[in-house]
Protein backbone atom coordinates (compact mmCIF):
# COMPACT_ATOMS: atom_id res chain seq x y z
CA UNK A 1 0.00 0.00 0.00
CA UNK A 2 3.11 2.49 0.04
CA UNK A 3 3.97 2.16 -3.57
CA UNK A 4 2.28 5.12 -4.72
CA UNK A 5 1.91 7.36 -1.33
CA UNK A 6 2.89 10.45 -3.17
CA UNK A 7 0.48 10.31 -5.85
CA UNK A 8 -1.90 13.51 -6.32
CA UNK A 9 0.12 15.55 -4.00
CA UNK A 10 -0.05 19.46 -4.31
CA UNK A 11 3.55 19.34 -6.24
CA UNK A 12 2.39 16.39 -8.77
CA UNK A 13 -1.19 17.65 -9.48
CA UNK A 14 -1.06 21.51 -9.05
CA UNK A 15 -2.17 23.75 -6.68
CA UNK A 16 -5.41 21.99 -4.50
CA UNK A 17 -6.97 25.11 -3.34
CA UNK A 18 -7.00 26.74 -7.13
CA UNK A 19 -10.22 29.76 -6.17
CA UNK A 20 -12.84 27.71 -8.62
CA UNK A 21 -11.96 24.23 -7.89
CA UNK A 22 -12.51 25.65 -3.64
CA UNK A 23 -15.56 27.32 -4.60
CA UNK A 24 -16.97 23.85 -6.32
CA UNK A 25 -15.92 21.55 -3.81
CA UNK A 26 -16.66 23.94 -0.89
CA UNK A 27 -20.56 23.98 -2.32
CA UNK A 28 -20.63 20.01 -2.70
CA UNK A 29 -19.33 19.74 1.19
CA UNK A 30 -22.15 22.40 2.14
CA UNK A 31 -24.96 20.40 0.59
CA UNK A 32 -23.41 17.70 2.42
CA UNK A 33 -23.34 18.78 5.59
CA UNK A 34 -26.59 20.97 4.97
CA UNK A 35 -27.88 17.33 4.77
CA UNK A 36 -26.61 15.95 7.26
CA UNK A 37 -27.27 18.76 9.55
CA UNK A 38 -31.11 17.93 9.01
CA UNK A 39 -31.53 14.12 8.89
CA UNK A 40 -30.08 10.98 10.30
CA UNK A 41 -29.15 8.11 7.53
CA UNK A 42 -31.13 5.45 7.46
CA UNK A 43 -30.79 2.33 5.09
CA UNK A 44 -34.73 1.73 4.87
CA UNK A 45 -35.17 5.62 4.25
CA UNK A 46 -32.82 6.48 1.52
CA UNK A 47 -34.29 9.95 -0.21
CA UNK A 48 -32.39 11.02 -4.20
CA UNK A 49 -30.30 13.36 -2.29
CA UNK A 50 -29.08 10.48 0.04
CA UNK A 51 -28.65 8.33 -2.95
CA UNK A 52 -26.70 10.56 -4.58
CA UNK A 53 -24.06 10.67 -1.32
CA UNK A 54 -23.94 6.89 -1.17
CA UNK A 55 -22.97 6.90 -4.85
CA UNK A 56 -20.12 9.64 -4.73
CA UNK A 57 -18.64 7.72 -2.03
CA UNK A 58 -18.36 4.19 -4.32
CA UNK A 59 -17.18 6.74 -6.79
CA UNK A 60 -14.11 8.09 -4.24
CA UNK A 61 -13.66 4.98 -3.12
CA UNK A 62 -12.91 3.37 -6.73
CA UNK A 63 -10.81 6.67 -7.77
CA UNK A 64 -7.56 4.10 -5.87
CA UNK A 65 -8.54 0.95 -5.01
CA UNK A 66 -10.79 -2.17 -6.47
CA UNK A 67 -13.29 -3.87 -3.89
CA UNK A 68 -16.27 -5.92 -3.26
CA UNK A 69 -19.68 -4.72 -1.85
CA UNK A 70 -21.10 -6.29 1.86
CA UNK A 71 -25.06 -5.92 0.28
CA UNK A 72 -27.26 -3.57 3.06
CA UNK A 73 -29.67 -3.14 0.72
CA UNK A 74 -32.56 -2.23 3.21
CA UNK A 75 -31.22 -2.11 6.07
CA UNK A 76 -31.73 -5.90 6.60
CA UNK A 77 -27.90 -6.97 7.94
CA UNK A 78 -28.01 -3.59 9.66
CA UNK A 79 -30.35 -0.18 9.54
CA UNK A 80 -27.78 2.77 10.51
CA UNK A 81 -24.76 0.93 8.15
CA UNK A 82 -24.66 2.09 4.61
CA UNK A 83 -26.48 -0.07 2.12
CA UNK A 84 -23.44 -0.52 -0.29
CA UNK A 85 -20.47 -1.40 3.03
CA UNK A 86 -17.32 -1.16 0.95
CA UNK A 87 -14.81 -3.93 1.23
CA UNK A 88 -11.39 -2.43 -0.08
CA UNK A 89 -9.25 -5.06 -1.33
CA UNK A 90 -6.56 -3.72 -2.84
CA UNK A 91 -4.92 -0.34 -4.47
CA UNK A 92 -5.57 -0.74 -8.28
CA UNK A 93 -4.09 2.41 -10.88
CA UNK A 94 -6.21 3.33 -13.52
CA UNK A 95 -4.16 1.27 -16.32
CA UNK A 96 -5.09 -2.05 -13.71
CA UNK A 97 -9.22 -1.50 -13.48
CA UNK A 98 -10.16 -4.32 -16.22
CA UNK A 99 -7.81 -7.14 -14.30
CA UNK A 100 -9.71 -6.77 -10.56
CA UNK A 101 -9.55 -10.52 -9.57
CA UNK A 102 -11.31 -10.56 -6.12
CA UNK A 103 -9.40 -11.73 -3.35
CA UNK A 104 -12.51 -12.42 -0.61
CA UNK A 105 -14.85 -14.94 -0.59
CA UNK A 106 -17.32 -12.08 -0.29
CA UNK A 107 -20.52 -14.49 -0.14
CA UNK A 108 -18.46 -16.32 2.40
CA UNK A 109 -17.71 -12.53 4.34
CA UNK A 110 -21.61 -11.63 3.59
CA UNK A 111 -22.81 -14.92 5.16
CA UNK A 112 -20.26 -14.40 8.07
CA UNK A 113 -21.96 -10.94 8.53
CA UNK A 114 -25.38 -11.79 8.75
CA UNK A 115 -24.78 -14.25 11.85
CA UNK A 116 -22.28 -12.06 13.89
CA UNK A 117 -24.34 -9.20 14.26
CA UNK A 118 -26.58 -11.12 16.53
CA UNK A 119 -23.74 -10.20 19.16
CA UNK A 120 -23.70 -6.76 18.57
CA UNK A 121 -25.87 -3.64 19.58
CA UNK A 122 -28.40 -2.91 16.99
CA UNK A 123 -27.18 -5.41 14.69
CA UNK A 124 -23.79 -3.71 14.10
CA UNK A 125 -21.26 -5.93 13.30
CA UNK A 126 -17.06 -5.96 12.48
CA UNK A 127 -17.01 -3.47 9.24
CA UNK A 128 -14.05 -2.82 7.33
CA UNK A 129 -13.05 0.67 6.31
CA UNK A 130 -9.60 1.65 5.78
CA UNK A 131 -7.11 -0.31 3.72
CA UNK A 132 -3.68 0.69 4.66
CA UNK A 133 -0.25 -0.99 3.90
CA UNK A 134 -1.76 -3.68 2.38
CA UNK A 135 -4.47 -5.10 4.92
CA UNK A 136 -7.70 -3.85 5.75
CA UNK A 137 -7.90 -1.95 8.66
CA UNK A 138 -11.49 -1.82 10.62
CA UNK A 139 -13.08 0.53 12.06
CA UNK A 140 -16.38 -0.85 14.19
CA UNK A 141 -18.50 -0.49 17.13
CA UNK A 142 -19.05 -3.53 19.18
CA UNK A 143 -21.66 -4.36 22.04
CA UNK A 144 -23.89 -6.75 22.62
CA UNK A 145 -26.62 -7.57 25.64
CA UNK A 146 -25.16 -8.87 28.63
CA UNK A 147 -27.73 -11.59 29.10
CA UNK A 148 -25.64 -14.00 29.97
CA UNK A 149 -24.68 -11.99 33.47
CA UNK A 150 -28.21 -13.19 33.96
CA UNK A 151 -28.26 -16.91 32.52
CA UNK A 152 -25.43 -17.77 34.60
CA UNK A 153 -27.17 -17.42 38.08
CA UNK A 154 -29.48 -20.07 36.53
CA UNK A 155 -27.95 -22.07 34.59
CA UNK A 156 -30.12 -24.95 34.38
CA UNK A 157 -33.41 -23.42 33.75
CA UNK A 158 -31.25 -21.30 30.92
CA UNK A 159 -29.16 -23.62 29.69
CA UNK A 160 -29.93 -23.61 26.07
CA UNK A 161 -29.96 -19.48 25.69
CA UNK A 162 -26.39 -19.75 27.48
CA UNK A 163 -25.33 -22.36 24.49
CA UNK A 164 -27.16 -19.86 22.03
CA UNK A 165 -24.88 -16.89 23.62
CA UNK A 166 -21.02 -18.82 22.63
CA UNK A 167 -22.65 -19.83 19.50
CA UNK A 168 -23.73 -16.10 18.19
CA UNK A 169 -20.23 -14.94 20.12
CA UNK A 170 -18.71 -17.58 18.08
CA UNK A 171 -19.51 -16.14 14.90
CA UNK A 172 -18.60 -12.86 15.59
CA UNK A 173 -15.05 -14.36 16.38
CA UNK A 174 -15.02 -16.16 13.22
CA UNK A 175 -15.93 -12.90 11.22
CA UNK A 176 -13.10 -11.51 13.30
CA UNK A 177 -10.60 -14.05 12.26
CA UNK A 178 -11.97 -13.85 8.31
CA UNK A 179 -11.09 -10.18 8.31
CA UNK A 180 -7.13 -10.78 10.08
CA UNK A 181 -7.97 -8.67 13.17
CA UNK A 182 -5.65 -8.93 15.79
CA UNK A 183 -6.30 -5.97 17.77
CA UNK A 184 -9.23 -4.63 19.40
CA UNK A 185 -9.34 -0.95 20.85
CA UNK A 186 -12.23 -0.17 23.20
CA UNK A 187 -13.00 3.36 23.92
CA UNK A 188 -15.76 2.97 26.23
CA UNK A 189 -15.31 4.57 29.92
CA UNK A 190 -18.07 2.00 31.22
CA UNK A 191 -17.12 -1.83 31.75
CA UNK A 192 -21.16 -2.08 30.95
CA UNK A 193 -23.75 0.48 30.35
CA UNK A 194 -27.57 0.21 30.88
CA UNK A 195 -28.93 0.79 27.53
CA UNK A 196 -32.74 0.37 26.69
CA UNK A 197 -33.09 -1.69 30.25
CA UNK A 198 -30.39 -3.80 29.26
CA UNK A 199 -26.67 -4.42 30.31
CA UNK A 200 -24.47 -4.16 27.11
CA UNK A 201 -20.61 -4.24 27.18
CA UNK A 202 -18.04 -3.96 24.98
CA UNK A 203 -17.16 -6.93 26.42
CA UNK A 204 -14.17 -8.33 25.10
CA UNK A 205 -12.82 -7.28 28.08
CA UNK A 206 -15.23 -8.55 30.50
CA UNK A 207 -16.04 -11.46 28.54
CA UNK A 208 -16.34 -14.75 31.54
CA UNK A 209 -15.29 -17.32 29.03
CA UNK A 210 -12.38 -15.70 27.44
CA UNK A 211 -13.40 -16.63 24.31
CA UNK A 212 -11.51 -13.68 22.59
CA UNK A 213 -8.37 -14.36 24.40
CA UNK A 214 -6.85 -15.08 21.16
CA UNK A 215 -7.09 -11.22 20.46
CA UNK A 216 -4.36 -8.28 21.69
CA UNK A 217 -7.14 -6.10 23.57
CA UNK A 218 -6.52 -2.30 24.69
CA UNK A 219 -8.82 -0.67 26.70
CA UNK A 220 -8.28 3.03 26.18
CA UNK A 221 -11.23 4.97 27.44
CA UNK A 222 -12.34 8.05 25.63
CA UNK A 223 -15.55 10.58 27.03
CA UNK A 224 -18.41 10.41 25.11
CA UNK A 225 -20.63 12.57 23.28
CA UNK A 226 -21.90 14.78 26.24
CA UNK A 227 -18.36 15.60 27.12
CA UNK A 228 -18.24 17.99 23.98
CA UNK A 229 -21.12 19.58 25.16
CA UNK A 230 -18.56 21.00 27.71
CA UNK A 231 -16.09 21.71 24.58
CA UNK A 232 -18.95 23.68 22.75
CA UNK A 233 -19.87 25.64 26.39
CA UNK A 234 -16.03 26.79 26.79
CA UNK A 235 -16.40 28.93 22.87
CA UNK A 236 -15.15 25.19 20.77
CA UNK A 237 -11.69 25.32 23.36
CA UNK A 238 -10.10 21.87 23.75
CA UNK A 239 -6.95 23.02 25.63
CA UNK A 240 -7.27 22.56 29.27
CA UNK A 241 -10.97 20.41 29.22
CA UNK A 242 -10.34 17.92 31.46
CA UNK A 243 -12.63 14.87 32.12
CA UNK A 244 -13.63 14.29 34.74
CA UNK A 245 -12.57 10.44 35.54
CA UNK A 246 -14.43 10.41 39.16
CA UNK A 247 -18.06 9.92 38.02
CA UNK A 248 -19.88 6.62 39.24
CA UNK A 249 -19.97 5.36 35.66
CA UNK A 250 -16.48 5.47 34.58
CA UNK A 251 -14.80 2.21 35.47
CA UNK A 252 -13.14 1.12 32.39
CA UNK A 253 -9.19 1.41 33.12
CA UNK A 254 -6.40 2.12 30.61
CA UNK A 255 -4.85 -1.08 29.97
CA UNK A 256 -2.08 -0.98 26.54
CA UNK A 257 -0.19 -4.29 26.44
CA UNK A 258 3.54 -2.98 27.42
CA UNK A 259 5.12 -4.10 23.40
CA UNK A 260 3.14 -1.01 22.51
CA UNK A 261 4.32 1.32 25.30
CA UNK A 262 7.86 1.76 25.10
CA UNK A 263 8.25 3.76 21.36
CA UNK A 264 5.92 6.33 22.41
CA UNK A 265 7.49 8.41 24.73
CA UNK A 266 3.96 8.82 26.69
CA UNK A 267 3.27 8.36 30.43
CA UNK A 268 0.49 6.58 30.36
CA UNK A 269 0.18 6.60 34.11
CA UNK A 270 -0.58 10.63 33.40
CA UNK A 271 -3.69 10.07 31.51
CA UNK A 272 -6.48 11.30 33.61
CA UNK A 273 -4.90 14.20 33.95
CA UNK A 274 -4.49 15.02 30.00
CA UNK A 275 -6.63 18.33 28.73
CA UNK A 276 -9.14 16.57 25.70
CA UNK A 277 -6.09 17.99 23.07
CA UNK A 278 -3.42 15.86 24.61
CA UNK A 279 -5.97 12.62 24.55
CA UNK A 280 -6.67 13.17 21.44
CA UNK A 281 -3.03 13.64 20.10
CA UNK A 282 -1.82 10.44 22.74
CA UNK A 283 -4.90 7.62 21.54
CA UNK A 284 -4.15 8.75 17.62
CA UNK A 285 -0.56 7.98 17.72
CA UNK A 286 -1.26 4.61 20.31
CA UNK A 287 -3.27 3.91 17.00
CA UNK A 288 -0.71 4.76 14.09
CA UNK A 289 1.47 3.12 16.00
CA UNK A 290 -0.52 -0.38 16.20
CA UNK A 291 -1.02 0.02 12.84
CA UNK A 292 1.91 0.37 11.65
CA UNK A 293 3.87 -2.26 14.07
CA UNK A 294 2.14 -4.97 12.32
CA UNK A 295 1.54 -5.77 8.00
CA UNK A 296 -0.19 -8.78 8.79
CA UNK A 297 -2.81 -7.47 11.08
CA UNK A 298 -5.76 -5.37 11.29
CA UNK A 299 -7.18 -3.25 13.79
CA UNK A 300 -10.78 -2.58 15.61
CA UNK A 301 -11.88 0.28 16.88
CA UNK A 302 -15.19 0.41 18.62
CA UNK A 303 -17.39 2.29 21.77
CA UNK A 304 -20.90 1.48 22.77
CA UNK A 305 -22.72 2.32 19.72
CA UNK A 306 -20.01 3.58 16.97
CA UNK A 307 -22.03 6.62 16.08
CA UNK A 308 -19.30 9.61 18.38
CA UNK A 309 -16.00 7.66 19.28
CA UNK A 310 -15.57 5.70 16.60
CA UNK A 311 -16.46 8.09 13.69
CA UNK A 312 -14.20 10.33 15.07
CA UNK A 313 -11.20 8.05 15.47
CA UNK A 314 -11.80 6.10 12.39
CA UNK A 315 -12.19 9.93 10.27
CA UNK A 316 -8.89 11.20 12.18
CA UNK A 317 -6.44 7.90 11.29
CA UNK A 318 -8.34 8.11 7.32
CA UNK A 319 -6.78 12.06 7.43
CA UNK A 320 -3.99 11.33 9.07
CA UNK A 321 -2.91 8.96 6.58
CA UNK A 322 -4.37 10.78 3.77
CA UNK A 323 -2.19 13.92 4.94
CA UNK A 324 0.96 11.19 4.16
CA UNK A 325 -0.26 10.25 1.10
CA UNK A 326 -0.59 6.67 2.30
CA UNK A 327 -4.04 5.87 1.45
CA UNK A 328 -6.66 7.42 -1.01
CA UNK A 329 -3.71 8.60 -2.60
CA UNK A 330 -5.41 10.25 -5.70
CA UNK A 331 -8.03 12.28 -3.53
CA UNK A 332 -8.13 16.19 -3.11
CA UNK A 333 -8.69 18.02 0.08
CA UNK A 334 -12.36 18.38 -0.83
CA UNK A 335 -12.60 15.02 -1.61
CA UNK A 336 -11.29 12.97 1.64
CA UNK A 337 -13.01 15.23 3.32
CA UNK A 338 -16.36 14.82 1.45
CA UNK A 339 -15.83 10.98 1.77
CA UNK A 340 -14.78 10.82 5.99
CA UNK A 341 -18.12 13.29 6.44
CA UNK A 342 -20.61 11.45 4.16
CA UNK A 343 -19.18 7.39 4.61
CA UNK A 344 -17.60 7.59 8.27
CA UNK A 345 -20.07 9.77 10.06
CA UNK A 346 -23.09 10.31 7.93
CA UNK A 347 -23.75 6.98 6.45
CA UNK A 348 -22.84 5.17 9.78
CA UNK A 349 -25.66 6.71 11.68
CA UNK A 350 -23.64 9.77 13.41
CA UNK A 351 -26.72 11.48 14.99
CA UNK A 352 -26.17 15.27 14.26
CA UNK A 353 -29.44 16.65 14.09
CA UNK A 354 -29.79 15.23 17.81
CA UNK A 355 -25.92 15.96 18.87
CA UNK A 356 -26.61 19.65 17.46
CA UNK A 357 -29.61 20.03 19.71
CA UNK A 358 -28.09 19.08 22.43
CA UNK A 359 -24.65 20.67 21.93
CA UNK A 360 -22.14 17.90 21.74
CA UNK A 361 -20.41 19.14 19.19
CA UNK A 362 -18.00 16.09 18.71
CA UNK A 363 -18.52 16.10 14.72
CA UNK A 364 -17.22 19.61 14.83
CA UNK A 365 -14.16 18.83 17.47
CA UNK A 366 -12.95 16.20 15.25
CA UNK A 367 -12.29 18.36 11.67
CA UNK A 368 -11.43 21.14 13.89
CA UNK A 369 -8.89 19.04 15.99
CA UNK A 370 -6.47 18.48 12.55
CA UNK A 371 -4.71 21.77 13.56
CA UNK A 372 -3.46 19.94 16.12
CA UNK A 373 -1.88 16.44 14.00
CA UNK A 374 0.08 18.26 11.47
CA UNK A 375 3.10 17.82 13.07
CA UNK A 376 5.36 14.81 12.01
CA UNK A 377 5.42 12.71 15.32
CA UNK A 378 1.35 12.05 13.63
CA UNK A 379 2.90 10.85 10.47
CA UNK A 380 2.70 6.46 9.70
CA UNK A 381 5.72 7.57 7.02
CA UNK A 382 8.71 8.67 7.64
CA UNK A 383 9.53 10.78 5.15
CA UNK A 384 11.98 13.82 4.18
CA UNK A 385 11.51 16.41 6.49
CA UNK A 386 12.89 19.23 3.70
CA UNK A 387 9.46 17.60 1.87
CA UNK A 388 7.60 21.18 1.66
CA UNK A 389 4.76 22.91 -0.35
CA UNK A 390 3.35 25.96 -0.81
CA UNK A 391 -0.78 26.92 -0.49
CA UNK A 392 -1.16 29.52 -3.59
CA UNK A 393 -4.43 30.22 -1.36
CA UNK A 394 -4.82 33.92 -0.46
CA UNK A 395 -5.36 32.63 3.50
CA UNK A 396 -3.92 30.05 5.36
CA UNK A 397 -5.23 29.35 8.31
CA UNK A 398 -2.40 29.20 11.63
CA UNK A 399 -1.85 26.59 13.91
CA UNK A 400 -1.96 26.62 17.87
CA UNK A 401 1.84 27.31 18.13
CA UNK A 402 0.65 31.13 16.65
CA UNK A 403 -0.91 33.45 19.16
CA UNK A 404 -2.70 36.72 17.97
CA UNK A 405 -6.18 38.68 18.72
CA UNK A 406 -8.92 39.02 16.94
CA UNK A 407 -10.38 41.86 15.04
CA UNK A 408 -13.60 42.94 17.21
CA UNK A 409 -12.80 39.80 20.06
CA UNK A 410 -9.52 41.18 21.60
CA UNK A 411 -7.62 38.75 22.67
CA UNK A 412 -10.17 35.99 22.68
CA UNK A 413 -9.67 32.05 24.06
CA UNK A 414 -11.13 32.12 20.56
CA UNK A 415 -8.03 32.93 18.51
CA UNK A 416 -6.18 30.06 18.63
CA UNK A 417 -9.10 27.07 18.50
CA UNK A 418 -11.58 28.12 16.01
CA UNK A 419 -9.90 29.96 13.00
CA UNK A 420 -8.09 32.88 12.62
CA UNK A 421 -6.90 34.14 8.72
CA UNK A 422 -3.84 35.51 8.02
CA UNK A 423 -1.83 36.12 5.18
CA UNK A 424 0.43 33.45 3.30
CA UNK A 425 2.58 32.21 5.83
CA UNK A 426 4.98 30.61 3.26
CA UNK A 427 6.50 27.67 2.83
CA UNK A 428 4.66 23.92 5.07
CA UNK A 429 5.35 20.38 5.41
CA UNK A 430 3.37 18.90 2.69
CA UNK A 431 1.36 16.99 5.43
CA UNK A 432 0.41 20.41 7.52
CA UNK A 433 -0.60 21.85 4.11
CA UNK A 434 -2.91 19.01 3.14
CA UNK A 435 -4.56 19.36 6.42
CA UNK A 436 -4.85 22.80 7.05
CA UNK A 437 -6.52 22.31 3.50
CA UNK A 438 -9.06 20.03 4.43
CA UNK A 439 -9.94 21.61 8.03
CA UNK A 440 -10.49 25.18 5.80
CA UNK A 441 -12.59 23.67 3.30
CA UNK A 442 -14.89 21.87 6.73
CA UNK A 443 -14.58 25.44 8.64
CA UNK A 444 -15.86 27.18 5.83
CA UNK A 445 -18.74 24.93 5.42
CA UNK A 446 -19.73 24.39 8.39
CA UNK A 447 -19.86 28.33 9.39
CA UNK A 448 -22.36 28.49 6.52
CA UNK A 449 -24.72 25.69 7.22
CA UNK A 450 -24.85 25.02 11.11
CA UNK A 451 -22.76 27.73 12.55
CA UNK A 452 -21.34 28.26 15.89
CA UNK A 453 -22.71 29.12 18.84
CA UNK A 454 -21.63 30.68 21.46
CA UNK A 455 -22.26 30.99 25.31
CA UNK A 456 -20.65 34.53 25.92
CA UNK A 457 -22.29 37.54 23.90
CA UNK A 458 -18.20 38.80 23.31
CA UNK A 459 -16.93 35.92 21.75
CA UNK A 460 -20.07 34.92 20.26
CA UNK A 461 -19.73 38.41 18.02
CA UNK A 462 -15.75 37.02 17.37
CA UNK A 463 -17.20 33.57 16.16
CA UNK A 464 -19.56 35.16 13.72
CA UNK A 465 -17.35 37.52 12.06
CA UNK A 466 -14.26 35.74 11.88
CA UNK A 467 -16.13 32.50 10.18
CA UNK A 468 -17.87 35.06 7.94
CA UNK A 469 -14.92 36.17 7.20
CA UNK A 470 -13.32 32.96 6.28
CA UNK A 471 -16.56 31.88 4.36
CA UNK A 472 -15.66 34.74 2.16
CA UNK A 473 -11.77 34.10 2.12
CA UNK A 474 -12.36 30.80 0.35
CA UNK A 475 -15.21 31.87 -1.90
CA UNK A 476 -18.37 30.93 -0.05
CA UNK A 477 -21.29 32.60 1.11
CA UNK A 478 -23.16 32.02 4.74
CA UNK A 479 -27.10 30.96 4.47
CA UNK A 480 -27.43 32.18 7.86
CA UNK A 481 -26.52 34.01 10.41
CA UNK A 482 -24.06 32.53 13.16
CA UNK A 483 -25.45 33.13 16.79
Amino acid sequence: GRGRMMAGSPSSSGSFTSPVLSIKKGEEIVDLIDLFSKIQYRAKEVSPRVDAVEKRCLELFGRDYKYSVIHNTNGEVCGHYPRQIVYLEYECMDSQRDRFQSSVQISKLQDLVNRSKLARCRGRFVCPVILFNGKVWRGSDDTWTEQDEVLEEDSAARNSESQLFDKVRGHDIKLLRYLSVRYICDLMVENKKVKFGLNVTSSEKVDKAQRYADFTLLSVPYPGCEFFKDYKDRDYMADGLVFNWNQDYVDAPLTIPTCFTPNLNIDWTEYQSWDLVVQTQNYLKLLLHIINSDDESGLLVHCISGWDRTPLFVSLLRLSLWADGAVHASLQPAEILYLTIAYDWFLFGHMLPDRLSKGEEIFFFCFNFLKHIVSEKFSAIRKDRGSVTSLSSDFSLITEETGGGVAGGGASSLTTDVAELHPRCGFLSERQARLEAVRELFLAAYSSTVGLKSSAPSPSGAISGLLEQFARGVGLRGTNNIV
